[in-house]
């Protein structure tokens, strides 16, 4: 007998429908909850419905799970062919179906590090969600779209920078197009010693310097004050923060306030709370005290201090981010 063809049940898609396989395209990996956080108000049951017909639909994949894990969504090959075919992926960078579907491909070993930026990406929506002063301009997780080469003592360094997020945030103010604060994102991976943040930090400190970022912004060198940028570090403990920061104002130059520090725990609870600390204000809160942030270990000796983590939590000042 010969082989009949199931076809899969269609869908109209929504503009939103289409705004998620986009941001699914980019992100290569989401759960339903960053779903509904980012695309769908925080509904979860109609996030779940809408799902459900994109996957029926042959739109959005489901990776194999282990019992009691989130469901771990992904772009399927039909869905990356529509997008491409109906030009929904203008300003992404061009992919052929084999390269989308070996960037699609999420190893284990990056796994968890990137569902926790989806975790952070996923928080920042919801705490602007319908707020009349911020919005999200732009939230992107894709590094290759904003990696940057840095100079040192005139040389190119080996490997461009790739940030593990951008994002762009709106203030609206009467009278003015108001103002942009710009972030880049990077998340801790708890197993990258101290030199190699120290190293990202100064990495985007000569992006600053260097007038990089005003350029790649449509200026010029002598523009760079104009174009100012935070560097948002996510480590997963207020002990991983303390040491980065002491670390950052060891330095050279010292890297005081481009960098603003929180853990994990606390930025997917409430980004926008008085969260973050700034190396300056840790080596000013440690100034002349056992903890003093300008006292540097002999190479290779680290040693736990609780009583260090609690005087900090008891004096640093800890900002806001759009403050």
């Amino acid at each position: 007998m010969p082989e009949t063809k199931t076809s899969l049940p269609s869908v109209d898609l929504q503009d939103r429908d289409l705004a998620l396989l986009r941001g699914l395209f980019e992100c290569r990996i989401m759960t339903a909850a960053h779903i509904a956080a980012i695309y769908f108000e925080g509904k979860g049951e109609y996030t779940k419905k809408r799902l459900q017909k994109l996957k029926a639909a042959g739109f959005v994949g489901e990776r194999k799970r282990r019992v009691n894990e989130p469901s771990i969504l992904f772009l399927t090959r039909k869905a990356f062919t529509l997008l491409t075919r109906e030009g929904h992926l203008s300003g992404l960078p061009l992919l052929g179906a084999n390269s989308f579907e070996n960037r699609a491909k999420v190893s284990d070993f990056t796994l968890q590090h990137e569902l926790e930026i989806m975790d952070v990406k996923a928080a920042f929506h919801s705490a602007l969600a319908g707020n009349k002063q911020f919005s999200i301009l732009e939230f992107s997780t894709w590094p290759l779209l904003y990696q940057f080469e840095v100079s040192r003592n005139g040389n190119k360094a080996d490997a461009p920078m790739k940030p593990d997020g951008y994002v762009r945030i709106h203030e609206r103010e009467a009278g003015s197009k108001g103002f942009v604060h710009d972030c880049f994102l990077e998340l801790d991976r708890s197993k990258e010693v101290q030199d190699v943040l120290a190293e990202k930090a100064a990495s985007y400190l000569d992006y600053y310097t260097s007038g990089g970022f005003a350029i790649r912004n449509g200026k010029t060198v002598a523009d760079k004050k104009d174009f100012p940028f935070r560097v948002l570090i996510v480590l997963k403990t207020a002990e991983r923060r303390n040491n980065t920061a002491a670390r950052l104002v060891q330095t050279n130059p010292p890297i005081l306030t481009l960098a603003w520090l929180t853990t994990l725990a606390d930025v997917t609870a409430d980004p926008l709370g008085a969260i973050w600390i700034q190396p300056k204000a840790y080596r000013d809160v440690t100034a002349g005290t056992p903890f003093d942030a300008e006292r540097t270990l002999p190479a290779g000796v680290y040693r736990r201090q609780p009583e260090r983590e609690a005087f900090i939590e008891s004096k640093i000042k800890k900002l806001r981010l759009l403050e």
